[in-house]
């Protein structure tokens, strides 16, 4: 079949696609604790700290997290379109999180790391995915 790949090429995909997953969430869980447990206390004492920006920013990454696993899925079963769809929103995200990331005095200092690292886990993906599709 020409839109099928070789499942064994994928499993570094599917790796740093469930990295990104576990990233993701655990964003969107401190976010959560953080406003649970002391909205009050950070709006008072460290707003900063629990922006809207920030929740903003974990929303999407959640989002993007759901639809990655989604198009991981399908490539893992043997699908070049879930591949390619992978590699293109690496791409974006690795952009928009180093872009992000840099924009002075909009997210607290504890988001650019995770931006950074979201980065990171990115780029590998994209990379990944690349030589995955050589592969295949």
């Amino acid at each position: 079949m020409v839109n099928s790949l070789p499942p064994a090429g994928f499993a570094p995909v599917w790796r740093v696609v469930f990295a990104y997953v576990l990233v993701a969430l655990g964003t969107v869980a401190a976010l959560v604790v953080l406003s649970v447990a002391a909205l009050v206390v950070l709006s008072v004492a460290a707003p900063r700290l629990a922006t809207d920006e920030a929740w903003g920013h974990a929303l999407i990454v959640g989002a993007f997290s759901i639809l990655l696993v989604f198009r991981a899925r399908s490539a893992r079963r043997g699908s070049a379109g879930g591949l390619r769809a992978i590699t293109v929103i690496g791409c974006v995200l690795l952009v928009v999180n180093l872009v992000e990331a840099a924009l002075p005095g909009v997210f607290p200092p504890w988001m650019r790391i995770e931006m950074v690292a979201i980065a990171a886990l990115m780029l590998a993906l994209v990379l990944l995915a690349l030589r995955a599709r050589r592969a295949g």
